[in-house]
C-alpha cells in the first residue's frame, strides 16, 4: 500500500514539473511577459478610451444645452412669425413657436413652465424624473435664476440648464433644457465593451502569433544549447551556424563561436604543451636511467654518473621552471611594473650581457627618457636574445645592444651578425620547443627562450619585430609603450 500511494504521489507531481520546465523556458517568459504588458497596456486603454468619450459627451451635452438655450433667448427678442409683432407678455406664445421649430438631439428635453405650472414639452414620453409631478419639475417652477446642474434620478442622470423668463418684473415662466446622459453613458459604455472584446480577440491571435514569433526568434538559442551539449573534451569542432541568426541573436552566436574556437585552441594548446612536455622529459629521464642501470662499482664511475645526472636534473629544473615563468605570463601578477630610466637601463642592460661570451660587443644607441614597465622581467627577455645571439654568432662576430624613442614607442634592440634566420623559420622560433637551427653547434636550450620573450612583451602591451637574412645576421626589435598599461 506503501508503494503504490508513493507512485501515485509521484504521478501526480509529473504534469507539476512539466508545467514547471514549460513555464521556465524563455519563450514562455517572454509570452507571458509579453502577455501582461499587452493585456495592462489594453486594459489602461480601454479605461482611457471610456474616460475620454465620457467628457466628450458632457462637453457635447454642455454645449448643446447652451445652444438651445441661445436659440430660445434670440426667439424671445424677436418678433412673433404669426402675428409680425414683438412677444411681448405672451409667453405661451414664445413657447409655441420654439417647441414647434426646434427638434433636440435624441435623449434632450425642451420642457416649458408658465405661471409655475408645467405647460408643454418637446416629447409626450417623458422620463419619470422630468414629468409634471417630479421633484425637479417643481424645483424649476420655483426657479428665479438661471441654474445649471446635473441630478442623479431614478431613471438615471439628468443635466440641465434652467433660464427663468420675467416679463414686467416678475418670472412668469421657465424655459428648461434637460439631458438624460445615463442613456448616452450607457451606449458609451456598450461600445467601450465592444471595443474590450476585440482588444481581447485581438490579443489572443497576438499570442499566438507570438509563440511562433519567439520560437523562430530564438531557434538559434535551442541550437546554441544543442551544439553545446554535443561538445565534449575530444570534439571541439562544433560551431552554431550564423544563417539563420541575425540582430543580437546573431552577434550572441558569433560570440559563443568565438569562445568555442578559443577553448578549441585552448585545449589545442594544451595537448601540444603536454606532448611536447613528454617529449623534453622523456630525454633527460632515459639519459639519467640509462646511466643508473649502467653505473659501475668503482667511485670514479660513480662520481662520472652522479655528474650527468646533476646535470640532467639541472636540466630538467631550469625546463619546468620556465614552463613554469610561461604559464604565470597570463596572471595578472606577472608583471610588478616601475619607472624605469632609459639611459641607465640601457647601461645596466649592457653590462650584463657582454659577460655571455667571447663576442664584439657594442652599445649602439642610447635612449633618454622614462618606461615604466617591469625591470626583472625586461632584463630576463633582453638576457635571452643576447644568450640567442651568442649561439648563432662565433668568436668575432658582433652583437649590440640599443634603445631608442619612437612617438609614444620604446625600442629596445639585439643585433648580431651571425648566421641570421631562415624566412620559413622566422614565424615558428616563436613557438614553444621550436629551437633554431644553428651551424655554430647544437643549442642547449629548451626551445622556450624566445617564447619567453614574447611572452614579456606581449604581458606589456608590446610586440616583437625580427628583421634577418641568411648570413646577414638578426635584429630582435622589443616594441613597448611608454606609457603604462
Amino acid at each position: 500500500m506503501a508503494r503504490l500511494a508513493q507512485s501515485k504521489f509521484t504521478l501526480s507531481l509529473l504534469p507539476l514539473s512539466g508545467w514547471r520546465q514549460i513555464l521556465g523556458e524563455a519563450r514562455s517568459r517572454i509570452l507571458i511577459w509579453y502577455l501582461l504588458l499587452m493585456s495592462l497596456s489594453s486594459v489602461a486603454s480601454v479605461l482611457t478610451v471610456r474616460q475620454l468619450l465620457f467628457v466628450r459627451l458632457d462637453e457635447r451635452v454642455e454645449q448643446s444645452l447652451y445652444q438651445e438655450v441661445e436659440e430660445f433667448r434670440q426667439l424671445r427678442n424677436g418678433r412673433n412669425p404669426e402675428t409680425g409683432q414683438p412677444f411681448d407678455q405672451d409667453i405661451k406664445a414664445i413657447f409655441d413657436v420654439f417647441l414647434s421649430r426646434n427638434i433636440p438631439e435624441d435623449n434632450e428635453y425642451l420642457l416649458a413652465i408658465v405661471d409655475g405650472e408645467f405647460y408643454k414639452a418637446s416629447s409626450l414620453a417623458l422620463p419619470m424624473a422630468l414629468r409634471p409631478d417630479s421633484v425637479l419639475m417643481q424645483e424649476w417652477a420655483a426657479l428665479t435664476q438661471p441654474r445649471q446642474d446635473g441630478e442623479a434620478t431614478l431613471s438615471g442622470t439628468v443635466l440641465y440648464l434652467a433660464e427663468p423668463i420675467t416679463a414686467a418684473g416678475q418670472v412668469r415662466g421657465v424655459f428648461v433644457v434637460a439631458h438624460m446622459v445615463s442613456r448616452d453613458r450607457a451606449e458609451v459604455t456598450e461600445s467601450v465593451l465592444i471595443i474590450a472584446q476585440v482588444s481581447l480577440v485581438v490579443l489572443a491571435i497576438a499570442s499566438a502569433l507570438a509563440w511562433f514569433a519567439a520560437g523562430r526568434v530564438l531557434a538559434p538559442l535551442r541550437l546554441l544549447s544543442q551544439t553545446a551539449r554535443l561538445i565534449t573534451e575530444s570534439n571541439l569542432t562544433e560551431r552554431i551556424p550564423l544563417e539563420r541568426a541575425t540582430g543580437d541573436i546573431a552577434e550572441l552566436t558569433r560570440t559563443f563561436n568565438d569562445m568555442l574556437d578559443r577553448i578549441e585552441a585552448t585545449f589545442n594548446s594544451q595537448r601540444q604543451l603536454l606532448n611536447d612536455v613528454g617529449h623534453e622529459l622523456r630525454t633527460p629521464i632515459t639519459i639519467i636511467r640509462g646511466h643508473l642501470e649502467l653505473m659501475g662499482t668503482t667511485p670514479q664511475e660513480q662520481q662520472e654518473t652522479l655528474d650527468i645526472v646533476i646535470d640532467e636534473l639541472d636540466r630538467m629544473s631550469r625546463f619546468i621552471d620556465e614552463l613554469m615563468l610561461l604559464a604565470k605570463a597570463e596572471r595578472p601578477d606577472f608583471l610588478f611594473p616601475e619607472p624605469i630610466d632609459l639611459t641607465a637601463f640601457t647601461e645596466e642592460l649592457y653590462a650584463k650581457i657582454t659577460a655571455l661570451g667571447d663576442r664584439r660587443w657594442q652599445l649602439e644607441a642610447i635612449a633618454a627618457g622614462q618606461l615604466v614597465g617591469d625591470r626583472q622581467r625586461l632584463t630576463e627577455a633582453i638576457v635571452n636574445l643576447a644568450q640567442n645571439a651568442t649561439q648563432h654568432t662565433r668568436s668575432g662576430d658582433t652583437i649590440a645592444l640599443g634603445s631608442s624613442c619612437h612617438n609614444d614607442q620604446i625600442h629596445l634592440w639585439v643585433r648580431d651578425t651571425g648566421e641570421g634566420i631562415d624566412p620559413a623559420d622566422q614565424t615558428r622560433i616563436f613557438q614553444r620547443f621550436v629551437r633554431g637551427k644553428s651551424r655554430y653547434g647544437r643549442s642547449d636550450g629548451s626551445g622556450l627562450g624566445l617564447a619567453i620573450v614574447q611572452a614579456i612583451v606581449q604581458a606589456h602591451g608590446g610586440s616583437i619585430q625580427l628583421a634577418s637574412q641568411p648570413d646577414q645576421g638578426a635584429t630582435f626589435t622589443l616594441v613597448l609603450p611608454l606609457k603604462p598599461l
